[in-house]
């Protein structure tokens, strides 16, 4: 068989995301697939358009970073392509052009976050001025989600007149969004395949599952079909780290999710800010089943810093120093635990522990990966070389290395969601 040059659509069957913010990682993840991935597709390509900013990196080059790895490789199987995070026409276009066919919608500019804080009055008078707007349609919220129950396979769902109009509040919008997306999405890929997934997960609060089915049955009514949604679930998805919340509440909490997506779907759930997350990892692979696809990105980012931090621990410590500096500024558009008061107690590790602390331990991860578009467009290291550069240098002379550590990490996400 033939290397097959170019992304596909995976369907409805489990699927795995890796993300490669260098370009270099793709050999590591074909090894970790082949070692452990039993029963997933994989997205090589994965890449959103903030990393994409902050990186400096082009969607061509993303693209073409994976398919030369897989031509080198000789892999034959089929695998994704994943335009992360879009949220205009232009993000559309750019990714379109450069061959990817499976395309995430961000709304959440159109999310209303206050939703869960109004008062029953301050709700209503949103809800009139969605209906008056005709936001559903030739019908109000009120006539199309009222007095109606929504199986879900051994149970059902229904709205009350309140709950309805939160979730119209926070949501509605944010629907109508995705459709205007689809459509670009659609003009953009006249004679291509392609799927969509919508993602909520970086909202303030998690997504209920009345306002998950809301939004499934608002995607559905605007004609917009979906491979996947990614909710806000319960508990914390901080980056880099595991889980943080009940593990049995999140099980439950998950299955009704599932079942909204296969009674009213059918479409995937998506697991973003995946990485590392391998307390829930067996319930996960257990209660989706097929309906899965799980999306991870900097976590093989901190396996290249373990390269160089193993090969040239010197740099390592100033990358480290230079993360502490941009740290204040890089940690804002992040919801993780590591404060700056956690700082200058970490630059105070010894060079013997620098590994252990900053890539086995949680408050050393997160300032890492927080920071890593500052280290590979801004920072320098005490001789004037750029970090991207050094590392860059350091990884093509070290490629065993780098497919090990990748192989053992990525490796371990993939067995422990076939653990369940």
């Amino acid at each position: 068989m033939e290397t097959q040059l170019t992304a596909s659509p995976l369907g409805l069957k489990r699927s795995f995301g890796f993300g490669d913010r260098l370009g270099l990682a793709t050999p590591g993840h074909i090894a970790a697939l082949k070692s452990q991935g039993s029963g997933f597709l994989p997205i090589f390509a994965q890449q959103s358009i903030r990393e994409m900013t902050r990186t400096e990196r082009s969607a061509t080059e993303v693209m073409q970073a994976a398919i030369e790895a897989l031509k080198a490789d000789g892999y034959t199987g089929v695998w994704g392509a994943d335009a992360d995070h879009l949220k205009n026409e232009q993000d559309v276009k750019v990714t379109a052009a450069a061959g990817f066919c499976f395309f995430t919608i961000d709304p959440s500019e159109f999310v209303n976050n206050a939703a869960d804080t109004l008062s029953k009055a301050e709700l209503e008078a949103e809800i009139k001025q969605q209906n008056a707007e005709q936001l559903y349609g030739d019908a109000s919220i009120e006539a199309r989600y009222l007095n109606q129950s929504y199986d879900l396979g051994g149970q059902a769902l229904s709205f009350d007149k309140k709950t309805l109009w939160r979730a119209g509040v926070k949501y509605g919008r944010a629907v109508a969004h995705c459709e205007r997306m689809a459509g670009f999405i659609a003009e953009a890929n006249p004679h291509r395949l392609f799927e969509i997934e919508v993602s909520v997960d970086e909202t303030d609060s998690p997504t209920s599952h009345l306002e998950h089915l809301f939004f499934a049955q608002e995607l559905r009514r605007r004609g917009v079909t979906i491979v996947s949604l990614a909710p806000r679930f319960i508990g914390e998805f901080e980056k880099g780290i595991d889980y943080k919340g009940d593990l049995k509440g999140f099980e439950v909490s998950l299955k009704t999710h599932v079942a909204i997506a296969r009674e009213h779907g059918p479409y995937k759930i998506s697991i973003h800010s995946g990485s590392d997350k391998f307390s829930i990892y067996p319930v996960i692979g257990r209660v989706c089943g097929d309906l899965l696809h799980v999306k991870t990105a900097g976590t093989s980012y901190l396996e290249a810093l373990r390269v160089l931090a193993r090969v040239d621990p010197e740099k390592f410590q100033e990358v480290i120093r230079y993360c502490g500096e941009r740290f204040s500024e890089d940690k804002v558009s992040y919801h993780i635990s590591v404060t700056d008061g956690d700082i200058p107690g970490l630059m105070q590790t010894p060079k013997s522990e620098l590994e252990k602390v900053f890539l086995d331990q949680d408050p050393g991860r997160q300032l890492l990966h927080v920071t890593f578009g500052s280290v590979l467009t801004k920072g320098k290291a005490a001789d004037g070389t750029p970090f991207r550069d050094h590392l860059l240098t350091v990884l093509k002379a070290k490629p065993d290395l780098h497919i090990e550590v990748l192989e053992k990490h990525l490796g371990k996400h993939l067995q422990q969601l076939n653990a369940g």
